[in-house]
């Protein structure tokens, strides 16, 4: 059970909420997995460099092949020349991992739940903020037992413009869609406050099928 806070910070209620997770042998790999991938589709993979063949210049030989004294040298253009080609540098390519649907659900679930007790619940708050007050949201977070520096994630069940543009001032809190959730914004928060309307879409978006993706897991 989770218990419920209201604007004030007061506790007004409880709610239950539980999620099918991943078995306990097979959960960290999961979790794990998940975030890799998300980590990994997040790269543009844009670096390129330029091979011999293809920086300007070089065609024709700097000077003859005997009788200098120095080594001998086909290009300017050289990999051993300032201005030359890379030799095996970056190229573009996709970084893109793949992960089947319901792999990728049961470890979003798995991964909300190994947060349970990190959770804050709250009710609804948007007709509080009528219009964006970045010092109001501010003191409700300290009503509701979260420290400045803590790393926050907002959790809404929709995106109110007064709501979103009082949050995004404030430092180290992130504020997302209850149907955008996603591993890495999970995991890497020290507390989770999630409005009470959230859950149900939660819900909703991520316990279907479940039973079906837990004995595929299984």
């Amino acid at each position: 059970m989770l218990a419920i806070k209201n604007w004030q910070g007061e506790t007004i209620g409880e709610v239950a909420f539980e999620l099918t997770v991943a078995k306990s042998h097979t959960a960290k790999d999961l979790v794990f997995r998940a975030l890799n991938r998300q980590l990994a589709n997040a790269r543009q993979g844009t670096a390129c460099t330029k091979t011999r063949s293809e920086v300007r210049g070089g065609g024709r030989k700097p000077w003859r092949q005997k009788g200098t004294g120095r080594a001998r040298a086909g290009s300017i253009r050289s990999p051993l020349w300032r201005g030359g080609g890379v030799v095996f540098g970056p190229k573009p390519r996709d970084f893109g991992v793949t992960m089947n649907r319901k792999e990728r659900r049961l470890a979003l679930r798995t991964a909300l739940m190994s947060r349970f007790d990190d959770l804050i619940v709250v009710s609804d708050f948007q007709e509080h903020l009528p219009q964006p007050k970045t010092k109001e949201l501010a003191l409700a977070l300290q009503r509701w037992g979260l420290a400045s520096k803590q790393k926050t994630l907002m959790i809404l069940h929709e995106s109110p413009a007064a709501v979103v543009l009082s949050a995004r001032n404030i430092a180290n809190l992130v504020s997302i869609g209850a149907n955008q959730l996603n591993v890495f914004d999970i995991l890497n928060a020290e507390k989770i406050v999630i409005t009470l309307p959230s859950l149900d879409v939660i819900k909703q978006t991520y316990e279907s099928s479940s039973k079906e993706e837990e004995s595929s897991n299984g």
